[in-house]
């Protein structure tokens, strides 16, 4: 289990919650599947097949959220509806006026919907208790407010919030991309993307951070938004200017512990997931300090 993109929230350590009874309250909202005329179904799944809704390692736990949804093109029902109403025109005579042509595609979506495809999509989110993390693994912020919508629908209560920190992520990439140095624990790769006031947009990749030309821009009034990073040779990932980490690798040195351990796949799946959540942790903290720690919340 290695999550490829995070989106970041925290939970205050008051949370007084349980797997137990966080299980519980989820069973109540689990995904039912998409019945003849449902358009779309969500709901909480098992993380592993067969297993709990709840997957718990050492207090880490990992959630599934089952999303299905129909695929019937917009094209395809007005394909229908047009042929409907033309055989309305040619039986009665008459023109289909707009209100009609509406209800038409109403209609044909009824009665289209029982024959669509289903797609089956699923969003995973970690909770670490023991540092206060609620973690979703989704590439744009709204599957992940879709889980957190979901999450706060089924339990009692939900403190999570948006992490904010001391100093904003673009700030700190452009200074470190400009003094060519970064913070302690992390290296500087070969991503990037600068943009102006007026969005204008540069972007490299593959490309050194220590031309001339990139401190031009930046000179020029261009901030970072994207850049890629290596956490202690360990984790390769790229930063926004939104604190959203994409395109999380886990780097062969850590993926080599994990190979050849565990008697079968459920005990490789725990041992996965348990040094996943143990890096991401670490790596968590280090950003943190780099970003100058996080805005303490009000009282």
């Amino acid at each position: 289990m290695w999550f490829k993109n995070l989106q970041l929230y925290r939970l205050p350590g008051s949370w007084a919650a349980e797997a137990t009874q966080l299980e519980e309250q989820l069973a109540g909202l689990t995904l039912q599947g998409c019945n003849a005329t449902d358009p779309r179904s969500i709901g909480w799944v098992p993380p592993r097949d067969g297993g709990s809704l709840i997957h718990s390692v050492n207090q880490q736990w990992l959630l599934a959220l089952g999303v299905e949804e129909k695929l019937l093109p917009a094209s395809i029902v007005k394909r229908f509806a047009s042929d409907r109403a033309k055989e309305i025109e040619e039986a009665e005579g008459r023109r289909v006026g707009r209100r009609e042509m509406r209800e038409l595609v109403e209609q044909m979506t009824v009665e289209l919907l029982p024959r669509a495809f289903i797609r089956r999509r699923t969003t995973y989110g970690w909770i670490d208790r023991s540092n206060g993390w609620l973690v979703v693994d989704a590439a744009s912020p709204a599957k992940a407010e879709e889980f957190l919508e979901h999450l706060r629908k089924s339990i009692d209560t939900l403190p999570a919030k948006v992490l904010k920190v001391t100093q904003s992520p673009s700030a700190a990439m452009t200074a470190w991309v400009a003094g060519g140095e970064a913070p302690a624990g992390f290296t500087l790769d070969q991503d990037l993307e600068l943009r102006s006031t007026e969005k204008a947009t540069v972007r490299y990749a593959n490309h050194s951070l220590e031309g001339e030309e990139i401190r031009q821009h930046i000179a020029a009034g261009k901030i970072v938004t994207r850049l890629a990073m290596t956490w202690n040779d360990r984790v390769s990932f790229i930063l926004n200017d939104l604190l959203q980490i994409k395109r999380l690798a886990f780097l062969d040195i850590l993926k080599e512990q994990a190979e050849g351990q565990g008697e079968n796949e459920d005990e490789r799946f725990d041992i996965d997931f348990t040094l996943m959540s143990g890096e991401v942790a670490q790596l968590l903290d280090d950003l943190l300090a780099a970003l100058g720690g996080e805005v303490a919340a009000a009282t």
